[in-house]
């Protein structure tokens, strides 16, 4: 364990999990690949394999959508009584509560995320995430509509059909169930394929899945490799190019965290530490970009600085660490370039910047002020522990600058003054603005993108409006004593 000021601990309080679920899961069952090819999953704490996971290719994809298709048109789950299938959904969320510690375990040794966290926050999250859509389920229907002359007419709210959904590896548990959970809830069936760097956990959620009484072909898991590059661009291409499929994207961000002089500096310090550093910074609506105004500038950076010294780094099981390794070498080589690229710009690296460790992808924290707006580290989405820091006078000014880039997924605002606080959450082009908290989801508020950050929503009934399509039938009335 390392703290962000060098001090070190030696003590190891590392768990194993069983490993019990490797192969993909189709039509119900877990199995091979067709190629017979494996790929290795790494813990990125030691840098050690952990297991050898099935590598699903073209040919097992077709099954699993031909399993999906078949489930959809000739099933019982899009036939069942939506209380039915909410029914199935809690016994699903009360066996992810039964092994909130498994799964805990298994996102800790596959992506390093910090174990105390996963058992008290992110995996009790994602059953009441399923209760949620669970309760929806019996709840979504169209409405009966007033026409102009004599027909009649009304809605029906249809499942799509068969869906594919691609989780990130961020957060492998709480992406799949925030994905298939409305999916599951409006009577679709899909194929979920995990992240490569982390499958683990959706793997195991697949078997509790099973158990929960979700029929055979409902719901698929297909891990494999995939592209990393601009993926929701070559999803769209692929949209247009076969069947103009519906799309939902949530493609990241690079989040404003604006700060202003009447906040309080200690509140507003612990608010920028943890929009920028929590879950290692790879979380889409991380707050990278911080803007400070000038009259508590100078109170704040040294604010940050003493926190940031006291921020532990290490060990994800340890009970007192902060922050754990960065899911892989990739994304790991990738910070530290980014790092390296703001050092070069100009910026000026308060703390932080290194490796840190004798093993595994570990960063420390890192906090830059004096950041160009137009600098790669205030522009590109890092997805790691590094913070860029900005002065600002107005209110105007700030509401351009924060504004002043291609993603809109969330943004934070710490003020005491309702009217700049009502201002500048209306000014600022983002799907979710917090203000005095950040990083505050709940199952019931919708979160999603505005430009580059993607479309479609997730949390909230809004979710299901893409698992859903809405057929308008009209009769006509004879001899109707009224209209």
């Amino acid at each position: 364990m390392v703290m962000a000021d060098g001090s070190t601990s030696s003590e190891n309080y590392k768990r194993i999990p069983n490993i019990g679920f490797t192969n993909l899961f189709i039509n119900g069952d877990f199995v091979h690949s067709i190629s017979g090819k494996t790929f290795e999953t790494i813990d990125p704490s030691t840098k050690q394999v952990i297991a050898n996971i099935a590598q699903g290719d073209k040919e097992d994809v077709d099954l699993a959508v031909k399993a999906a298709r078949q489930a959809f048109d000739d099933g019982c789950w899009p036939r069942m009584p939506g209380y039915m299938r909410g029914k199935i959904m809690n016994k699903f969320a009360d066996l992810i509560d039964e092994n909130i510690e498994e799964l805990a375990l298994l996102e800790t040794l596959d992506a390093g995320k910090v174990f105390s966290f996963e058992t008290t926050v992110d995996i009790p999250s994602i059953s009441k995430e399923l209760r949620y859509f669970a309760g929806a389920a019996d709840k979504i229907h169209g409405k009966t509509l007033k026409l102009s002359s004599e027909f009649q007419g009304y809605t029906l709210l249809e499942p799509i059909g068969v869906v594919g959904l691609i989780i990130p590896w961020n957060f492998p548990s709480a992406m799949f169930i925030l994905k298939c959970a409305p999916a599951l809830a409006a009577g679709c069936t899909m194929v979920v394929k995990p992240a490569e760097q982390a499958p683990l956990p959706a793997l195991y959620l697949a078997h509790l899945a099973k158990l929960a009484g979700i029929p055979d072909g409902v719901l698929n898991v297909v891990t494999g490799l995939g592209h990393i590059a601009e993926v929701g661009r070559r999803i769209m291409q692929a949209s247009a190019t076969s069947n103009l499929k519906t799309v939902s994207l949530e493609l990241g961000g690079k989040s404003p965290l604006i700060i202003f002089d009447d906040a309080d500096v200690d509140q507003a310090a612990d608010l920028a530490l943890f929009g920028s550093l929590a879950n290692k910074g790879e979380i889409c609506v991380c707050s990278s970009r911080v803007f400070v105004q000038e009259g508590i500038y100078d109170e704040l950076m040294k604010k940050l600085v003493e926190k940031a010294k006291t921020w532990i780094v290490g060990d994800p099981f340890d009970p007192s660490t902060c922050q754990g390794p960065q899911v892989d070498k990739k994304q790991y080589e990738r910070v530290l370039s980014y790092i390296d690229h703001g050092k070069r710009e100009g910026a000026t690296l308060l703390i932080g910047g290194k490796p840190c460790g004798d093993e595994g992808y570990f960063i420390e924290p890192t906090i830059f002020e004096n950041v160009a707006d137009d600098s790669l580290i205030a522009r590109d989405e890092i997805f790691g522990p590094v913070m860029a820091v900005m002065k600002f006078k107005t209110v105007e000014e700030v509401i351009k600058r924060g504004n002043a880039t291609s993603y809109g997924l969330a943004a934070g605002i710490v003020t005491n003054d309702l009217n700049i606080a009502n201002r500048v959450s209306r000014s600022i082009r983002a799907g979710i603005v917090w203000i005095n908290c950040y990083h505050n989801f709940d199952s019931g508020c919708p979160i999603g993108g505005y430009k580059m950050s993607g479309f479609g929503k997730d949390h909230g009934m809004e979710a299901l409006q893409k698992y859903i399509k809405t057929k308008a039938v009209v009769t006509p009335i004879y001899d109707s004593p009224w209209l």
